[in-house]
């Protein structure tokens, strides 16, 4: 690991007065201040390309906090100082070389809403959909709806005006800003407003003197003009509105405070239409002519960002995704529209299903369909909606000239289009043709007449080219309003004015191409990992963040300390971090991030090779918690010690000496194996599966075992067992002992490597380490390919193997625990399916059940663990009526909710068995 890399510019010269810098700020305000290498690390970069080293910290509690830590920055040689949000900006805007404000952590509420008015006060650290989860009750909304409205901030849309998909029937985030309280460098807090209000001195005299420049500078007919400063907001005739002109000045103007703005009211009958068109270009040319039916949205994307299939879909090769609010409204638009084939959904589930589709669509152009990497550069600029068609003609043609692939979509009906490329970023050349491209497509862009960016601001990506939309004068005119507002110029320099190279301070500068660094790179920082509360649908990551809610208990949190650890520059002590063990050791190893992260990081895995090396050699192997010994090795001390280990577990100490939290029991181990049970038992029909005796299985709930057999038999279906002792290894990679795992899972292949047909595993977990951890840790091992791809969980086998089977029909509801690694892994469709054929109404709870395996047994970890399980788990079991069936097929599942909650929870074969026996009964 390399230490002690520089990169000059991009860390800056304040470090030199950090401590003396630190002190101050902590004496005068009240927030949080944090100059650690954690704290530095997590706010290194955004979701862009750019990567820049802040001093410290500081999370104000409120107006008086901001000024404060800015009269102490400004005294201490003009450090700079960057307001940051949700961290989800594009273009570099939210990373810095000084302090970094971190707005959400004190400044999130909403300070009053009015529904009469119509209106809110809310403060900039506000996550956008708390404030629509609020106003919902009175048919409420805010009309600005990004795609990342679960963890984007108000602060960072007012900073970024960002639009999202109803900007063509609610606008820009400036259409719906009625007044702003901001702080600027100097201390002045004003209040922004129209008719001039709050303006500083001199704003009003550098606009009367150039009126002219201002009335003819400006692109006109574009809806999603973001790029620059938006002066023509002062002209007289329209309104010298102040506030307007200050949404999009990413933080380089002033710092908001609270904010007032609009609301809107939410569709009262909305209706989906999706329209079919041959390619991606009809479906672009005619988004412009729906604009006079009064559309809520017109979204735009072709079948090259639909990998899952079209099912659903109208025919064509491209879609319109239109909302309208009445079915008059959207049968109307439809026999208007010349598309090849129209959709018309009402139903709400219906919608969901297809926005899925487009939504999807943002992660999936994240990737090329062979997997390679796509980053934003080139992300959102918008040209005029009738120039769409031949804008994005001529854009395919220019992706091909210079050899790079990339997919659009986005905002058809505002002419807006997102699209992410596969950049070589990592290499000289890579960035010198990064470089060409971007100056090639702007160049398109103005020639369309169109703007730079469309919806996520230019920051540092786009603000060099700024002069090539609007000329040296105008752009000069920005960096005097620039001076007017911070005539320090120590709010975000290098944004928007006075710009930094587009092509400085990339974040792949410095890292090695392949390894965990490189891995962890992946993180192109949307924090989809930071969503909480409702809307964050129905997937599992990130559980120790929606429990903590600190960043470096996130997904992108630990992917950006793995990142800074693989330079060396700030975290400097490679795999002997303090820092990364500290921030990996609430990952629960729930796998979600596997499936619901955008990109695919799998932060389990990068766990795993961390602790492997943090504890590698003598030393490091003293220094293991006991836990990974013996939860970790516990197939090993269940297959030696069997029931003696529930003797070992009454002693005095035993949870001590175990490294078990003592507000834990340890579960018990049963009086009988499964295997044991098998022996006697026999099949009286030829194998047709294999039935895998995972450790919990067989020891700890056997009964799982026998009510498998009992539901497969009557299926129809002959088993057997491996001939042999197996394991998974999973309990020895997620206490990263992966030398020991693959030794566990070399012996295992050697008991079943050659066993043929479908191997049927009822634990989720073991389910999901056969089929992802075995080949990922055996590579070179044919016989783990082979094995992984013949697991079938429990529902799996019934549907591929007896398909014309019966289940017994219990017509009951259900509640419970969907195991996580089942929803990252192994999916559970069957499942659900199955569930409807016997009568199983109701789903169990999304996200973690927060014991996973040993995390929730080891110390320090018993309030997150709880903290997850209430977070989903807990609340669905206390509002389950009386008699619902309680569902958990994985064992820790299970034991959590014993712990937890005082309820039995089972196995889908046991519910589907006792429903065999009932029948066989009545």
């Amino acid at each position: 690991m390399r230490r002690g890399l520089r990169h000059p510019g991009v860390v800056g010269t304040h470090e030199d007065h950090a401590p003396a810098l630190a002190a101050e700020l902590r004496a005068a305000v009240a927030g949080d201040v944090d100059f650690s290498v954690t704290a530095r690390a997590l706010t290194t970069m955004d979701a862009s390309n750019y990567r820049r080293v802040p001093v410290g910290t500081v999370a104000p509690r409120d107006a008086d906090d901001v000024a404060a830590a800015l009269e102490v920055c400004r005294a201490h040689g003009t450090t700079p100082v960057v307001a940051r949000g949700g961290g989800t900006s594009i273009g570099g805007q939210a990373t810095g070389t000084g302090v970094v404000l971190d707005l959400t952590r004190h400044m999130g509420g909403i300070v009053s809403l009015d529904p009469e008015s119509r209106t809110a006060v809310v403060r900039p650290g506000l996550v956008l959909d708390r404030l629509r989860e609020a106003a919902r009750p009175y048919g409420l909304t805010f009309g600005p709806d990004p795609s990342t409205h679960g963890r984007c901030t108000l602060g960072g849309m007012i900073g970024n005006n960002a639009c999202g998909a109803h900007s063509v029937a609610w606008g820009t985030t400036a259409d719906n800003v009625r007044s702003l309280d901001v702080v600027t460098y100097r201390g002045a807090r004003l209040t922004l407003g129209r008719d001039g209000q709050g303006a500083p001195p001199g704003l009003r005299e550098l606009v009367d003197r150039h009126l002219a420049l201002l009335r003819t500078g400006y692109p006109a007919d574009l809806p999603r003009r973001i790029s620059g400063y938006a002066l023509d907001a002062l002209l007289p005739e329209r309104g010298t509105d102040v506030v307007r002109s200050f949404c999009g000045s990413e933080g380089t103007l002033g710092v908001v405070t609270e904010a007032t703005v609009r609301l809107v009211p939410l569709p009262a009958d909305p209706v989906l239409v999706v329209l079919g068109y041959a390619d991606e270009s009809a479906a672009a040319e005619a988004a412009a002519g729906l604009l006079p039916y009064r559309p809520l949205t017109v979204e735009g994307m072709a079948a090259d960002l639909v990998r899952g299939g079209t099912a659903g879909l109208p025919r064509g090769g491209a879609w319109l995704f239109v909302e309208m609010d009445g079915a008059g409204p959207a049968a109307g638009l439809v026999r208007a529209a010349d598309a090849l084939d129209a959709a018309v959904v009402s139903d709400p589930a219906g919608q969901r299903a297809l926005w899925r589709i487009r939504e999807d669509a943002a992660g999936t152009a994240t990737r090329m369909p062979d997997g390679a990497e796509a980053w934003p550069g080139w992300e959102d600029c918008a040209v005029p909606p009738a120039r769409l068609g031949a804008y994005l003609r001529e854009f395919r043609s220019l992706l091909a000239e210079f050899g790079l692939r990339g997919t659009p979509y986005g905002h058809f009906g505002d002419g807006c289009v997102h699209v992410r490329i596969d950049f070589d970023l990592w290499t000289g050349k890579g960035v010198r043709e990064f470089r060409r491209f971007s100056e090639a497509v702007a160049d398109l862009v103005v020639a369309h007449g169109g703007s730079l960016s469309g919806e996520h601001g230019d920051g540092q990506a786009r603000a060099e080219l700024l002069p090539r939309m609007y000329g040296d004068e105008l752009v000069g005119l920005f960096g005097a309003a620039k001076d007017v507002w911070d005539p320090d110029g120590g709010l975000n320099p290098g944004m928007l004015v006075r710009p930094k190279r587009l092509d400085e301070g990339l974040r792949f500068e410095g890292l090695p191409l392949v390894g965990l660094g490189r891995e962890a790179a992946r993180c192109v920082g949307v924090a989809k990992c930071r969503t909480e509360g409702p809307s964050s649908g129905p997937g599992v990551m990130c559980p120790s963040y929606r429990a903590t809610g600190e960043e470096r208990h996130s997904t992108r949190g630990r992917a950006r300390l793995l990142h800074e650890m693989a330079l060396g520059e700030l975290v400097t002590d490679g795999w002997r971090s303090e820092e990364v063990r500290e921030a990996l050791d609430l990952c629960l190893s729930c796998k979600g991030c596997r499936s619901d992260c955008p990109v695919g990081v799998d932060m389990a895995a990068y766990k795993a090779e961390f602790l492997d090396r943090h504890y590698a050699g003598p030393l490091g192997l003293l220094r293991r918690p006991r836990s990974h010994w013996t939860m970790g090795g516990l197939p090993r001390w269940l297959d030696l010690f069997g029931r003696g280990v529930n003797t070992a577990t009454r002693l005095p100490f035993a949870a001590r000496l175990a490294g078990v939290t003592p507000e834990r029991a340890l579960p018990r181990v049963a009086d009988r194996t499964f295997v044991s049970w098998f022996g006697e038992h026999g099949s009286g029909r030829p194998p047709a599966l294999t039935l895998w005796p995972d450790t919990f299985t067989n020891h700890l709930a056997p009964e799982v075992g026998r009510a498998a057999v009992r539901v497969l038999e009557d299926a129809g279906l002959g088993v057997s067992l491996p001939p042999g002792r197996v394991c998974c290894g999973l309990t020895y990679v997620s206490t990263g002992r992966l030398g020991a795992a693959r030794k566990v899972m070399r012996r295992t292949l050697d008991v079943v490597g050659g066993v043929e047909g479908p191997l049927v595993v009822l634990e989720p977990s073991c389910a999901a380490a056969l089929r992802t951890d075995l080949p990922e840790l055996l590579p070179d091992d044919p016989r783990a390919v082979r094995l992984a791809d013949s697991v079938l969980t429990f529902a799996e086998a019934l549907e591929t193997l007896a398909p014309d089977w019966a289940p017994p029909r219990l017509d009951r509801p259900v509640t419970g625990q969907t195991h996580c690694h089942q929803h990252a892994v192994l999916g559970d469709a069957a499942d659900r399916r199955l569930r409807a054929r016997a009568g199983l109404t109701g789903e169990p709870a999304g996200g973690c059940c927060g014991l996973a395996g040993n995390f929730g047994f080891e110390p320090g970890h018993y309030e997150v663990s709880v903290a997850c399980a209430e977070d989903q788990l807990l609340p669905a079991l206390r509002a389950a009526p009386d008699g619902t069936t309680v569902l958990a097929d994985g064992f820790s599942c299970r034991t959590q909710i014993a712990d937890l909650a005082g309820a039995r929870a089972r196995h889908l074969a046991e519910v589907l068995a006792e429903g065999l026996e009932e029948g066989r009964e009545g």
